[in-house]
């Protein structure tokens, strides 16, 4: 008899393992239905041009694609469950826009490239709140991922948080062109000066403020105390730091930590404002990832409607997760 080899970096999940995952993705999802998210069930396919729409683009390249035998049209596999929850609020929330719609999921992705030791095939959970512009959606969002995070058993939480809206609101302060723009956030993810001398088109100005952008991180209070001494007076900075300070402020209220790190920007073309990492306290163990990421719906609906402003956040591997939980 034949033994079936799995593809490299895709396993199975065998008893009792099965059935801790199983606990944990109850806890979580019950957690979120007692916060007011109602459950969703995307499919695992989709056009490809559903999948890759808007800010969903940045997947591309963690998309498996396959043509659909019966229209002839390619098709790809979800590498990550967020894109279909916001074509899912665009095309189901009719006309208005106004009210703030809440969702959860729990399924599988599966990506086409990897770190080394990390699975291809995942169980991804999360939580996203639309219709809520503000700082007090990013609360809520954050909060509900220490809430359930801690119901699962995964506890306590160290949240690093930074606000794609300072380096944004930088490149338009200082008038930096798209290639220059992404010159420097390749230079500050790598917290490299020297990337940023090698950016010939900067001012000395805004050279040195992008640098010390690379030395904003710690401790939240230190850090905005020293962005708001050192940055340029700017409305839309300010009203970043603003938000961060609120978002920092919660989370310790909810009982986790907090550290700031200005100079990380995961998905700029993605992300519109508050980005978050949040590790269990102690270790490199990533939990969860989060942010706000305004207006990706908006590509569902042709043009006819509005900019749906959107946080939440997901638990990025559910078999990672149950491997540090403390059941109890």
């Amino acid at each position: 008899m034949r033994k079936w080899v799995l593809p490299d970096y895709v396993e199975d999940v065998l008893p009792p393992e099965a059935q801790r995952m199983e606990s944990t993705r109850r806890a979580l999802l019950d957690s979120f239905a007692a916060a007011g998210y109602a459950l969703v069930n995307p499919p695992l396919i989709e056009h490809l041009e559903a999948l890759l729409t808007g800010t969903g683009k940045d997947l591309e390249h963690n998309t498996f694609k396959l043509i659909d035998p019966l229209s002839g049209k390619l098709l790809g596999v979800r590498p990550d469950i967020t894109p279909q929850v916001a074509r899912i609020d665009a095309t189901y929330s009719g006309s208005d826009t106004s009210t703030p719609r809440r969702y959860c999921y729990a399924g599988e992705v599966l990506r086409a490239e990897t770190s080394i030791g990390s699975s291809r095939a995942l169980t991804q959970v999360g939580a996203e709140l639309f219709g809520d512009a503000t700082v007090n959606g990013d609360v809520e969002i954050v909060k509900l991922m220490i809430a359930s995070a801690k119901a699962a058993g995964a506890a306590p939480l160290l949240l690093d948080c930074g606000h794609v809206g300072v380096f944004k609101a930088l490149a338009q302060h200082y008038e930096l062109s798209p290639k220059a723009t992404q010159a420097a956030d390749a230079a500050l993810a790598a917290k490299s000066s020297s990337a940023l001398a090698d950016i010939k088109s900067l001012s000395d100005e805004a050279r040195q403020t992008l640098a010390t952008l690379t030395t904003l991180f710690g401790p939240a209070k230190t850090v905005l105390q020293r962005a708001r001494a050192a940055l340029p007076r700017n409305a839309a900075i300010t009203a970043a730091l603003d938000q961060l300070e609120a978002v920092a402020t919660a989370i310790a209220e909810a009982g986790a930590q907090c550290s700031l790190d200005l100079a990380d920007l995961p998905g700029l073309d993605y992300h519109t404002g508050l980005v978050f990492v949040a590790y269990l306290q102690g270790t490199t163990h990533i939990v969860a990832r989060g942010g706000r990421y305004d207006g990706v719906g908006e590509a569902f609906t042709h043009g006819n409607a509005r900019a749906r402003p959107a946080t939440g956040f997901s638990f990025v591997d559910l078999r990672a997760l149950t491997e540090v939980t403390q059941p109890g």
